[in-house]
């Protein structure tokens, strides 16, 4: 169960937006094999100011099409996160006309107690996920 936030240039359509999401949601549910009904996804709208992304000496020539993800899961294999960035740059350039050397993605990695679904309570640590 991933929470997956995305930091975006302002002025994306709304059609634009859920095609994004969908893909990027499609992406997740395959690489990391959670239940498609597991869908948490948050966009942030950024000023072309505010979203600086050098090309990290990779030679990438980014536009204002940029998207950066983040992505908070629990521990996934290697090659669950190498699969994950490989379907998002390619599903992403697919449905959505969205570069590949215009992605950027980061996991950043949690445990079961490091999540509440509401109720106050640790889902995970009760068992009942």
């Amino acid at each position: 169960m991933p929470l997956v936030k995305f930091d975006v240039v302002e002025g994306r359509k709304e059609c634009e937006l859920k095609a994004l999401l969908d893909a990027a949601h499609q992406a997740v549910v395959e690489s990391f094999q959670v239940p498609d009904s597991d869908r948490y996804q948050i966009v942030y709208s950024h000023k072309p100011s505010e979203m600086i992304l050098s090309d990290t000496g990779l030679g990438m020539k980014r536009t204002e099409a940029a998207v950066v993800m983040t992505v908070i899961s629990k521990s996934r294999p290697e090659e669950m996160k190498v699969e994950l960035y490989r379907s998002l740059a390619s599903r992403l350039e697919t449905y959505c006309g969205i570069k590949p050397s215009d992605l950027v993605v980061s996991v950043i990695e949690n445990s079961g107690s490091d999540w509440s679904f509401g109720l106050g309570e640790a889902q995970f640590v009760t068992g009942e996920l």
